[in-house]
């Protein structure tokens, strides 16, 4: 049984692996996407990574929900939209909870409506904006992960990025849902709705549309949050695919609720509390499953079999170190733009892990300077390329990471193997000589000379 199975699954692995997707076209180019997506989303959940970072966004959610609703409260009072906020938290988010869910958003709405920011004081209000800041640098974190990025927004950023979205975004929400509603209760759109087929085209839209801004929040949710930049194609397919799926599990799960009286008698009073932490953790996977979509269809090419580590290798570091460094010494030698951490990983067609790794690397010790910009980081080399040693500037990529917990001075001494080593780096040292940056960067780049990132075919 097991001989006769071999065959066709091998086959079925080589159909759907042993391709590049940027050479496929056509129906063939969709269907291994999706058996690919289904493969990659399967092995992430079951490895229980995504659903650590669902559960913890769950505590976080519990924590924060009502400090969170609360800033936002205050901003939609000053519009005159905080008395739709209770309607609205119940049909977005609490509606598959059925009759409990709308005393759940009741009793929320109360104690937002009781947190009186004026009596606070300096220090309530400072931990009231702390508990916000935290929940959404806890999503960054989650969301970060899922795109393989290890470092969060600086301290300024967090603060001037996540209350913006926290307070514009509900905002733009509830102007959005009026602008729509006043637009199919003007006249004109009446007349029109009086009109077949128009009529019930009316009736199927406004039935899609607490769909289609379900998808069109998941997606800038994906664009938004993220520490990196997101593509609006990839953010579209991935909050398509989670609003869709979400609205559907939302469907199942108050099914299920209006079909099973066994919570309540188990858990009397508390069934609709763990119904909340249920619907909650599974609202969290879903979103974060709709992050991973969108990064596989940003990053075709790390859809592969197994998990891939972006683990340099000493030969990697060291190449990928000097290109970081004449790149940015080249365009700061000759009077071109500074580069950004975007550019530099479009350029070189690498993941962002390892060229932000290794850029921090330029940057502790003291080569690069890190400049947080309106519209992104650009880096500056610290010192003049004339003045800056190759010899050293290797050196100090090699022994990044070393520290007094684990360093060359905590080695046994092993005398030829450390006689090996010093002959290596005197060769080096014999080799490269009193050589400088300024000597590679002094010489025009045609490469260089025009727009880089036109200059090679852009990333799929």
């Amino acid at each position: 049984m097991i001989s006769l199975l071999k065959k066709p699954l091998t086959s079925l692995t080589a159909f759907v692996w042993d391709d590049d997707l940027r050479d496929l076209r056509g129906m063939r180019l969709l269907v291994v996407f999706i058996l690919r997506v289904i493969h990659m989303l399967l092995r992430e959940l079951l490895g229980g990574q995504l659903n650590l970072r669902a559960m913890s966004l769950v505590y976080t959610t519990l924590l924060s929900i009502v400090p969170l609703l609360a800033v936002s409260f205050s901003v939609l009072k000053g519009f005159g939209f905080h008395q739709q906020l209770e309607s609205y938290l119940f049909n977005i988010i609490l509606e598959p909870l059925g009759p409990g869910g709308e005393e759940l958003a009741q009793t929320i709405i109360g104690f937002v409506e009781n947190v009186k920011v004026g009596m606070l004081g300096s220090v309530g209000f400072a931990m009231l904006i702390y508990t916000v800041i935290a929940l959404v640098q806890k999503i960054e974190a989650a969301f970060n992960f899922v795109w393989q990025i290890d470092r969060l927004r600086s301290l300024s950023q967090r603060f001037s990025n996540y209350l913006s979205v926290i307070t514009i975004g509900p905002v733009l929400i509830f102007s959005a849902v009026g602008v729509t509603a006043a637009m199919l209760n003007t006249g004109f759109a009446t007349h029109i709705a009086s009109v077949e087929p128009y009529g019930s085209m009316f009736v199927y839209a406004g039935r899609l549309l607490p769909y289609l801004l379900v998808c069109l929040a998941f997606t800038f949710i994906y664009i938004l949050i993220p520490n990196t930049h997101v593509q609006f194609r990839a953010a579209l397919v991935g909050g398509v695919l989670a609003g869709v799926l979400w609205k559907i599990t939302g469907w199942g799960f108050a099914t299920f609720i209006a079909s099973s009286a066994k919570y309540a008698a188990i858990y009397s009073s508390f069934a609709i509390l763990i119904l909340l932490l249920i619907w909650m953790y599974l609202s969290w996977l879903i979103l974060l499953v709709g992050s991973q979509i969108a990064y596989f269809v940003q990053n075709p090419k790390y859809m592969t079999l197994h998990r891939i580590r972006f683990v340099l290798s000493n030969r990697l570091r060291e190449r990928l170190a000097l290109q970081l460094m004449y790149l940015v010494a080249y365009h700061h030698y000759h009077d071109k733009p500074a580069w950004s951490l975007d550019q530099l990983i479009a350029f070189l067609d690498l993941p962002d892990e390892p060229v932000s790794r290794t850029l921090q690397v330029l940057v502790n010790a003291g080569y690069l300077a890190e400049v947080q910009q309106q519209d992104g980081t650009i880096f500056l080399p610290l010192h003049a390329p004339e003045t800056t040693s190759l010899v050293k500037l290797l050196a100090a990529v090699r022994n990044a990471g070393e520290s007094r917990f684990l360093g060359l001075h905590q080695l046994a001494t092993v005398a030829p193997v450390d006689r090996l080593v010093q002959e290596a780096d005197a060769a080096l040292l014999s080799s490269l000589g009193e050589q400088t940056l300024g000597k590679l960067v002094e010489q025009q780049d045609p490469l260089l000379e025009v727009d880089p990132l036109q200059s090679r075919p852009a990333p799929t």
